[in-house]
């Protein structure tokens, strides 16, 4: 499998694990995953944002390098998500007055962006522009261009992030020898991935709840209105279990059995015990009560970010993300809203997305933010098998015969002949008789009969 695949490479930096997908574009704009990596990110990544920069990075290093194995090629760079504590949207205003009625251009409204995109947040920087409507006299309008008007105001949401977000990311990017396609804001992709066309016009809150962090995203009339990051997810849950003198783990494994964001008023008091370790057991009513409360703390968070568009979200409440599969949670959200807004939980793999046969992926329904990152790539991340001589010297496939070093010019010593065997001298008696026989035959003396 080499680079002509054109595989697209996504990372996610969850709070909970460093999750890595492979994917590849089909002609109908489909896309289909063919592998997928993830390592737990304990004390690595906190409220979504990187605490410690060299544990990130190794574990990143790992992760992809698991990709890369498993579809034989070499990964050069990916897309990644940005998210966590500190994102946040903010509404600015900016107005044109003119000294009598201006024909509106396209140069116009650049004008009124560039002046946007020049506001100065403290330790902060815009991340992305979301245009709002232009407000021209009374009337609100999408597109002024072409319109007269003596004065004009545009309204904007600016994401922005801490500066340190991005800039700690691509430091773990770098470090583990990769390159950053793009830095891709995950909830707008997560927005794109989940929400129909018709949810987002007819207005509608996606609450992704994390482990450490819930963000929440308001669209109406197909543009996004308020995005803000919640520092309260499921392991607030978790810890306070812990109050029962468990260990996190444990406390996690009674979470998903016995927790429930809504407990019915009229629903009868069993008293029912759940078994503890070392042959403790507690009230399940006690256990009950304290993930209920924490669920109560943040529905009450997110409505109150998504109380002024209450009676624009005609398509209510759109639930996602891990903490979002406690039991009873769209009861939990009705009674907080007082029953006014549809919810559902979204489930099943996004539209548009296919896992090749043989991958092994684990819960879809947990994977929403990796599978929207992938979906918004576009370039090619990776290239073919490195064929340096170390790789090639291990190459079993090529069997190809490892290159012998040089040796060092040595000054070259004669060439010592061949040992020949010497030639006999005759013995005394011989001589004499050689010589009886050459006097015989009147032959002359040769150098040899000299004695």
């Amino acid at each position: 499998m080499g680079a002509e695949k054109d595989i697209i490479i996504a990372v996610e930096l969850a709070s909970t694990a460093i999750r890595a997908i492979a994917g590849k574009r089909e002609p109908d704009g489909s896309m289909q995953v063919l592998a997928f990596a993830q390592e737990e990110s304990s004390n690595t990544i906190r409220k979504g944002v990187i605490d410690n920069i060299d544990k990130t990075t190794q574990a990143l290093s790992r992760v992809v390098a698991r990709l890369g194995e498993k579809l034989n090629v070499r990964v050069n760079s990916i897309y990644v998500g940005l998210g966590g504590q500190s994102l946040r949207s903010v509404h600015n205003r900016v107005l044109l007055q003119f000294d009598g009625l201006e024909l509106l251009s396209h140069k116009t409204i650049d004008k009124m962006r560039d002046t946007n995109s020049g506001v100065v947040y403290p330790n902060a920087e815009i991340k992305e522009v979301v245009p709002q409507e232009f407000t021209i006299g009374s009337r609100s309008v999408i597109d002024p261009v072409g319109m007269q008007a003596e004065a004009i105001e545009a309204n904007f949401v600016n994401i922005i992030a801490r500066t340190t977000l991005e800039e700690n990311i691509r430091k773990c990017v770098t470090a583990a020898g990769l390159e950053v396609q793009e830095v891709f804001i995950s909830p707008l992709c997560l927005a794109n991935a989940l929400l129909t066309a018709n949810e987002k016009r007819s207005g509608c809150a996606l609450v992704d709840m994390g482990a450490d962090t819930t963000t929440v995203s308001v669209y109406v009339n197909n543009i996004l209105r308020h995005l803000c990051v919640i520092p309260l997810g499921g392991s607030n849950v978790t810890s306070d279990i812990t109050s029962l003198k468990v260990e996190a783990e444990e406390a996690e494994e009674l979470k998903k059995k016995y927790g429930t964001a809504y407990r019915s008023d009229s629903e009868d008091k069993t008293g029912q015990k759940v078994s503890l370790s070392f042959g403790r057991t507690e009230d399940e009513e006690k256990l009950q009560e304290i993930v209920e409360a924490r669920y109560e703390e943040i529905i009450a968070n997110v409505c109150h970010h998504i109380s002024a568009y209450k009676d624009k979200m005609l398509s209510g409440i759109i639930l996602t993300g891990g903490a979002a599969r406690i039991p009873d949670l769209p009861k939990a959200f009705s009674r907080q809203t007082g029953g006014d807004l549809n919810v559902r939980i979204a489930k099943g793999l996004p539209d548009n997305v296919n896992v090749s046969f043989g991958v092994q992926v684990g819960d879809p329904d947990r994977l929403y933010t990796l599978y929207s990152l992938l979906l918004a790539g576009k370039e090619n991340c990776v290239g073919e098998v490195s064929e340096d001589p170390v790789q090639k010297t291990f190459d079993f496939e090529k069997k190809e015969e490892p290159v012998a070093p040089e040796v060092p010019d040595v000054e070259e010593k004669p060439e010592t002949p061949e040992p020949q065997e010497k030639e006999k001298k005759p013995s005394a008696f011989g001589r004499i008789w050689k010589t009886f026989e050459k006097m015989l035959s009147d032959e002359p003396d040769t150098e040899d009969d000299k004695y």
